[in-house]
């Protein structure tokens, strides 16, 4: 009888360890998932330095060639989470017909937080 109570403890020891094996597992996936994002936020200004509430701001991936737009807050403000780390991204305003310079956020810019300002040109 013995036996039969040995095999069954030491499927049991078995099977918690593979449960904790995968519990570890899947912490360290989750937080390299979290690690490998970033956010890009940054404020729209006019000519003047004023902030421009309602500007259309372009984010391109280049890589998938994908543009994610965001229209900018009372004070400028944008703001890109979950932003992938290994692409190169490419961001510009427009603001009634003029356009700020597109800047670049470089896959080797290692940040979590990039901030980039963006200035929009008189016509």
């Amino acid at each position: 009888m013995s036996k039969p109570r040995t095999i069954v403890q030491a499927s049991r020891t078995i099977l918690l360890a593979a449960l904790a094996c995968l519990c570890v597992y899947g912490s360290l996936l989750a937080e390299q998932k979290e690690s490998s994002l970033r956010t890009l936020t940054g404020h729209v200004f006019g000519a003047e330095s004023q902030p421009l509430s309602k500007a259309i701001v372009y984010l391109k991936n280049t890589k998938t060639l994908t543009v994610k737009t965001y229209i900018s807050e009372a004070d400028g403000s944008y703001r890109f989470p979950a932003l992938a780390v290994n692409v190169d991204y490419e961001v510009y305003a427009d603001y009634q017909g003029a356009r700020s310079d597109t800047k670049t956020l470089s896959a080797f810019d290692n940040r979590k937080q990039v901030n980039i300002t963006l200035r929009i040109k008189a016509k």
